[in-house]
């Protein structure tokens, strides 16, 4: 599976938080996320390993106990089964694998 970038297919996820799957296969998923300044991403659990990448803007995580401040270039991997969370301290832009793949992502 190849894909082009384009600015259309961005799917609300929560308040200032978009989503957009950009390729799968069989067991990873390939997500981007546009995350807008002042929202936060609350605390929740998943079945998924999450692996990600700061493209550009500010994020501060919690990770269990850990609390980790993201820039640009920074990247993150978050066992599945661990509470997580953000602020979004800057309008941001991540990429991330789930694995397995993440089925109510799809298209």
């Amino acid at each position: 599976m190849f894909y082009k970038k384009d600015s259309d297919g961005y799917k609300p996820l929560l308040d200032g938080i978009q989503r957009k799957t950009l390729v799968y296969g069989e067991k990873t998923l390939l997500a981007e996320f546009h995350l807008a300044q002042g929202h936060q991403l609350p605390r929740h659990t998943h079945p998924y390993e999450q692996t990600g990448y700061l493209v550009a803007g500010r994020l501060r995580f919690t990770v269990g106990e850990e609390v980790f401040d993201a820039l640009p270039g920074d990247s993150w991997c978050i066992a599945s089964g661990v509470a997580h969370g953000a602020e979004i301290l800057a309008d941001s832009i991540a990429v991330e694998v789930f694995a397995p793949v993440r089925e109510d992502y799809l298209p």
